[in-house]
């Protein structure tokens, strides 16, 4: 198994509890997306890839009696188990899915293709579909139309190095592939409603080339967004926040 991203297997495995509380849940939209353009059912047999802590893995549940998830960071993996107990889930990566060829009729990766992207996983996702079956790609993208939205990125911006973030674009390189019909895109908006402790300190903090920084560049930089949020003309003062997204989903067809 190929090593993880050291932001990934070092920040995730310290901030999984902060994800869980932190990271925004999926417009309702997305389970049409999942019935409409992934065409899963209760019979399907769904893998979600690079499940994290099941933020995402629920919203299948919802819909279909029968998923895999495969996280190959323990301490999500672990959380997930806790949370959602009738889910197997798998230690694997998007390189060696331990699972047989053509077993699932549909691979989704929520919040996470941008860490594996490459010819490699994508051979090996369309090795584990039958054919027909779908692959539905997935983010919850910061709407940085919003002011505050936007000087929490250039807060947190500096801290990214090499990691690699959806926004950039590099993860649709292995795209078009020989094996999908083209990515095809539906967007939705929704928020993140909560307490600023949760949908902006433990959600930035969970990020993870946060999470793997030293703890005084953590202690500063969580400084610095309570400081934000403390003088904020939209944020200061308010008990909750809405936190505004725009939910990016992508769709293709085995061929």
């Amino acid at each position: 198994m190929p090593p993880i991203h050291k932001s990934a297997s070092t920040g995730y495995q310290k901030s999984a509890d902060k994800y869980q509380s932190g990271r925004p849940g999926y417009a309702s939209a997305s389970l049409d997306w999942v019935r409409d353009k992934l065409a899963i059912g209760k019979q399907s047999m769904v893998l979600d890839l690079g499940a994290g802590t099941g933020k995402f893995t629920e919203r299948i549940c919802a819909i279909c009696d029968h998923v895999i998830a495969v996280e190959p960071v323990t301490a999500m993996r672990h959380t997930l188990q806790q949370t959602l107990p009738q889910v197997e889930a798998l230690d694997g990566d998007a390189t060696h899915i331990p699972l047989p060829d053509e077993s699932v009729d549909a691979v989704i990766c929520a919040q996470a293709f941008h860490w594996f992207a490459s010819d490699e996983a994508v051979n090996e996702m369309a090795r584990v579909l039958r054919p027909g079956g779908k692959l539905g790609l997935i983010w919850n993208v910061r709407d940085e139309r919003t002011d505050w939205v936007a000087a929490i990125t250039r807060l947190i911006t500096p801290y990214e190095g090499d990691a690699p973030r959806y926004y950039k674009g590099d993860w649709k390189k292995p795209f078009p592939s020989p094996h999908f019909t083209p990515l095809e895109l539906q967007r939705f908006d929704q928020t993140h409603d909560g307490l600023a402790d949760d949908v902006i300190i433990n959600r930035f903090m969970s990020a993870s080339f946060i999470a793997a920084q030293s703890e005084a560049v953590q202690a500063d930089i969580e400084r610095q967004l309570r400081e934000l949020v403390a003088s904020h003309k939209a944020l200061k003062g308010k008990e909750h926040i809405s936190f505004p997204y725009v939910t990016e989903a992508y769709s293709a067809t085995r061929l």
